[in-house]
């Protein structure tokens, strides 16, 4: 599982020192006082109203992104693809709040022979990869996957159906391309158009 990004996580740089009631004896009065102000600066620092971010660039770059896509994106988004083999189709939900939920449908079929003749099988649904989700979503700059750091729609959801083998799913770092008012343009986690990448198409909740 993929942990979310840390560039929201507080640094304190200095922890406070265990035993202080033991030093009194072994330093001058002039280094202990030296040491509490330390300690009285350090707690000082990290209850300020400028934190220190783990990743400041990281910080500021994912409010950027939450503030130009974050709300375009809420909706519902459907996607299709299809293959010689692959019939795939999956509608994405974006609620306030980072919720997610959605349903997908994954069709499979075979190249065969029959009577010295190429045929295809009919359609017939992956069932593990098939159904409902629940979960939530996010945006972020990170480089959660290793590479280099990018705009990031950060998925993580399990099927409703709590008795698939297959519980994840969802458990990914997308590159984030854009969205506006009809196109979500991400790198798909299954597939993608010719262009490399899986322009999801705005729809009503209903459609």
């Amino acid at each position: 599982m993929q942990d979310f990004p840390k560039e929201n996580v507080i640094i304190c740089r200095n922890k406070k020192r265990k035993g202080m009631k033991h030093l009194s004896s072994a330093l001058s009065c002039g280094t202990l006082i030296s040491l509490l102000a330390l300690v009285v600066f350090t707690l000082d620092s990290c209850n300020s109203s400028d934190p220190e971010w783990a990743d400041p660039e990281a910080h500021e770059k994912t409010e950027q992104l939450n503030k130009q896509y974050g709300k375009i994106i809420i909706g519902t988004w459907y996607y299709e693809h299809i293959g010689e083999k692959h019939h795939f189709t999956e509608k994405l939900t974006f609620h306030e709040g980072g919720i997610l939920t959605g349903n997908r449908r994954w069709q499979t079929r075979s190249l065969v022979t029959i009577d010295g003749k190429q045929r295809y099988t009919d359609w017939e649904d992956l069932e593990e990869m098939c159904g409902t989700f629940t979960g939530k979503w996010r945006l972020a700059y990170w480089n959660g996957t290793g590479a280099e750091k990018h705009n990031s729609l950060i998925l993580e959801a399990t099927f409703d159906n709590k008795e698939k083998h297959v519980s994840n799913a969802y458990q990914n770092d997308l590159v984030f391309g854009y969205a506006n008012e009809q196109t979500l343009s991400i790198n798909g986690a299954f597939f993608n158009d010719e262009n490399g990448w899986a322009n999801y198409q705005r729809r009503n909740a209903t459609q």
